[in-house]
């Protein structure tokens, strides 16, 4: 199927590599592969509720080849953006422990007060009150960034509240459309190709999201590979009117 040999792989998690607590059949082989041809990848992550060092621990216990520095989630991102575009900044998060750690890594203040940033990702303490700061803060000035809008987080549970489901509160309340960091936008998508080292041409994007993973490999120039095993199937293709550049029905189908 591919004659093309990529530099650096981008690999979503939940659906691409497990469901809930379960491997999918032939991600651990696909990802020995990719090592044992030394080829780099990213694991790329729309959660920013986690810290690396925490999602790494998480694809170890799966049997899946992972280090803190492999790990790139839409926190890291957000932090990244607004350390280069709003230096020095005060921010209020709306967010959990991943996307704090991330702002605080790169110098960020984090308050309550007078803020000159509100970025809000997934919190599942979020109520009135946080939606009362973050809106207030944004009419009054502050920029207003989401890590990412995925609308729902696929759970044992079924489908929670997500990022997206948040941000629709904030920006309806604030009557404002918020900078978006994460898949499927294409900011993210150039932030871990710098970390890879990687151009558009000699990267590829793997997931089963096709209004994510795969939407941010054709908004930004970058082959994908979806794998039917999460999210979307092959006759989702169609509806979505979102065409994959490779799709299999298992990883270990792939060939590197």
């Amino acid at each position: 199927m591919n004659q093309k040999r990529y530099q650096g792989y981008l690999i979503d998690l939940d659906g691409t590599l497990y469901r809930g607590i379960e491997v999918i059949p032939g991600a651990v082989h696909f990802m020995k592969r990719l090592v044992e041809q030394n080829i780099p990848y990213l694991y790329l992550t729309n959660n920013s509720s986690r810290l690396p060092e925490q999602v790494a621990k998480h694809l170890r216990g799966f049997g899946l080849p992972a280090t803190p520095e492999q790990v790139y989630t839409s926190a890291l991102a957000t932090a990244q953006y607004v350390q280069k575009n709003y230096p020095g900044s005060k921010v209020l998060v709306v967010g959990e422990e991943g996307l704090r750690h991330a702002l605080i890594e790169v110098g960020m203040t984090v308050t309550d007060h007078e803020p000159d940033v509100v970025v809000a990702g997934i919190d599942r303490s979020f109520d009135y009150e946080k939606l009362k700061r973050a809106s207030l803060a944004i009419q009054d000035g502050a920029t207003y960034i989401a890590t990412n809008v995925d609308r729902v987080l696929p759970t044992e549970e079924g489908y929670l509240p997500g990022s997206g489901t948040i941000n629709i509160a904030i920006s309806h309340a604030s009557d404002t459309k918020p900078i978006v960091i994460g898949k499927p936008e294409t900011i993210i998508l150039q932030y871990a190709m710098d970390l890879l080292h990687t151009k558009p041409d000699e990267t590829l994007i793997v997931g089963d999201n096709l209004e994510t993973d795969i939407l941010t490999g054709v908004r930004g120039g970058v082959d994908t590979l979806m794998v039917t095993t999460g999210v979307h199937s092959r006759q989702d293709v169609e509806k979505y009117n979102i065409t994959p550049t490779f799709v299999v029905d298992y990883l270990d189908k792939w060939e590197i």
